[in-house]
């Protein structure tokens, strides 16, 4: 779980999703929706660090005083136990997966059904994964994935009236 939740782990799959996005909409079209992702990973990372986490201030299941020894921890590359940051509410992790997931949805719609579970697949193991860890609550990640499944459609959405308006002109 704790090579799942790293990001360079899943190069092959955003080099996959780029792909399918360059054939779809071309040079020009991948080159917008990288755009899209860029401001999807604001919304959904830079924004709820600084503005939710630093809010609600909620303590992981790694640094809960009440929950010593009975959380289970791995240790990272060093050896060292992973707690991940003070504060847990909500997953950035699962924000930022279900995000991207959602947008690149919407952009490959219609999609083959093996696909699509493929797709969310990925997310939901990923997201599991923040839980394993002892570094999020299930709530955490509940709310990470509605938070930033909201902003994929919603950025989604955007990039296709953007690009349809693009293709009239």
């Amino acid at each position: 779980m704790w090579y799942i939740s790293k990001m360079q782990m899943w190069i092959p799959v955003y080099v996959l999703l780029l792909y399918l996005l360059l054939k779809r909409y071309g040079w020009k079209g991948l080159g917008l929706a990288v755009f899209f992702v860029a401001m999807l990973l604001f919304i959904t990372d830079f924004l709820a660090v600084h503005f939710v986490k630093s809010t609600v201030m909620r303590l992981r299941p790694s640094h809960q005083p009440d929950l010593a020894g009975q959380v289970n921890l791995v240790r990272d590359s060093f050896g060292n136990e992973y707690r991940g940051g003070k504060f847990g509410f909500f997953s950035n992790h699962a924000s930022n997966y279900f995000g991207v997931a959602v947008f690149f949805f919407m952009l490959m719609k219609p999609m083959k059904f093996h696909f699509v579970v493929l797709l969310f697949l990925w997310v939901l193991v990923i997201s599991y994964s923040r839980i394993y860890l002892g570094v999020h609550y299930p709530g955490d990640v509940i709310a990470g994935a509605v938070y930033g499944s909201f902003f994929g459609w919603l950025l989604g959405k955007l990039y296709l009236q953007f690009y349809n308006i693009k293709l009239a002109l």
